[in-house]
């Protein structure tokens, strides 16, 4: 869990509210508590600007949850062995030399790193170069050298996340415009770092960049879709459901565009195994040493691998729309990837969470046109479901399993996705309004 505690007026600025956020991460030692200013703001003509107090220093509604500023795609000159290693990540891992070289790298001091810009930065060059000492070569390693591991450990504190490679990394600050002034979007998009590089490393990423994008303007209309049922709006109401059901309309049209260059046998054999965690991966059983990690007390960590499951996105509509997803033994996996979230976006759903009851609402005024909005966010909501589940039985269940480091049973999360994602499914779907639903 996050805690988050707020302070603010309700003064409204011209680009949105200004509030002080604490947050609180939770299972990550000696971190100590930050306030954020935050201004969230409305760029979207037809949704009014938000008119509450949103715990994110990162919803735009033309940006989602990407950063507010395009990532920084290169640290200052203190950094410049990280940088290089990088730049050079391909060639090693081909070359079967990067554990040599990660081993003799010195532990840098990451309090040179002031800004958030930075110390992303850093969290994605560590990451990368992290997973890559893991699993870049065969057996994989149960350790990281002190040089990755230190300071991985370390900004990661400061970011409130755990020293694993997490979707934050891989997607949401992993990417750069070839056109700074043109938008966020395929065909105008490049990767700040891969693995073995190519067409479909790069593909499988920017898809989900893109889907980040085009969610901007359904989250923020979730915000103003909740303060419409505090305000006993049902026109309005109405009005923000439609734009969430078009913004996911437009995420699904993204997501369909998956195989056009990310081909499943190229994505399984290529791209999957470097974003494998060390939490239920059988190759790996007791986890990852971080030498040199004085907290860690010399025992191995368990942290679980990049998945979309990290994306804020789908948590927050389902909070929004009441979705419920049913308590039994999967249900603990939904709140444990809140962990590998910034802590603002998990914040945000939080707060969503306790908001006003869209479905509720909806189902007690019982309008037809209110209804009917309503079910199409659902169905919206369980189609974006539906392809994932038909991505992951053609990119990972029908594969051939070479090694026991990358199951095809076994998610990059760690759990036994088909019945997962099948669940979430179905339980979205279930959530439709009908004539008899109470």
């Amino acid at each position: 869990m996050i805690s988050a505690c707020f302070a603010g007026d309700s003064n409204i600025l011209p680009n949105g509210p200004q509030l002080r956020v604490l947050l609180l991460p939770a299972n990550l030692e000696s971190c100590q508590p930050i306030w954020h200013n935050v201004t969230v703001h409305s760029t979207v003509p037809s949704v009014r600007p938000v008119n509450k107090l949103i715990p994110s220093a990162n919803l735009y509604q033309d940006r989602g949850f990407l950063p507010a500023s395009d990532p920084l795609d290169h640290l200052k000159s203190g950094f410049d062995l990280w940088e290089q290693i990088a730049q050079e990540l391909r060639s090693h891992l081909v070359a079967g030399s990067l554990r040599r070289v990660l081993e003799d790298l010195p532990v840098l001091d990451v309090s040179e790193l002031q800004t958030h810009a930075q110390r992303e930065r850093a969290m994605l060059l560590l990451s990368f170069l992290g997973h890559g000492y893991v699993w870049g070569e065969s057996p994989p390693a149960n350790q990281v050298p002190s040089g990755i591991a230190v300071p991985w450990y370390r900004i990661s504190l400061l970011l409130g996340r755990h020293p694993v490679l997490s979707y934050a990394s891989y997607a949401l600050y992993n990417w750069r415009r070839l056109d700074p002034r043109g938008p966020i979007a395929l065909g105008n998009l490049a990767l700040l770092q891969n693995f073995l590089g190519g067409l479909d490393e790069a593909w499988f990423i920017l898809v989900h960049v893109e889907i980040e994008a085009k969610a901007g303007p359904a989250l923020a209309a979730t915000i103003n879709a909740q303060e419409d049922v505090s305000r006993n709006e049902s026109s309005e109401l109405e009005q923000h459901l439609g734009i969430i059901a078009t913004g996911l309309e437009e995420m699904n049209k993204t997501l369909h565009r998956m195989p056009e260059k990310c081909d499943p046998y190229i994505y399984y054999n290529r791209v999957r195994p470097y974003i494998q965690g060390w939490k239920s991966n059988p190759a790996l059983p007791k986890g990852v040493e971080y030498c040199g990690v004085e907290a860690f007390g010399g025992k191995p960590k368990k942290f679980r691998g990049e998945t979309g499951a990290q994306s804020s996105i789908i948590p927050v509509l389902d909070a929004a729309l009441g979705v419920a997803h049913k308590q039994d033994p999967m249900r603990p996996y939904l709140t444990e990837m809140r962990e590998y979230m910034p802590p603002d976006h998990r914040a945000l759903i939080e707060v969503v969470e306790g908001g006003p009851s869209i479905r509720k609402f909806v189902n007690e005024v019982r309008s037809q046109a209110l209804v009917e909005a309503y079910n199409e966010c659902l169905t919206g909501l369980t189609l974006f479901r539906s392809k994932h589940l038909e991505y992951a039985a053609s990119y990972i269940q029908k594969q051939t399993q070479h090694d026991q480091s990358n199951p095809t049973d076994i998610g990059t999360g760690g759990t036994p996705f088909i019945p997962y994602l099948k669940k979430h499914r179905d339980e979205t779907d279930d959530h439709l309004l009908t004539g008899t639903t109470i």
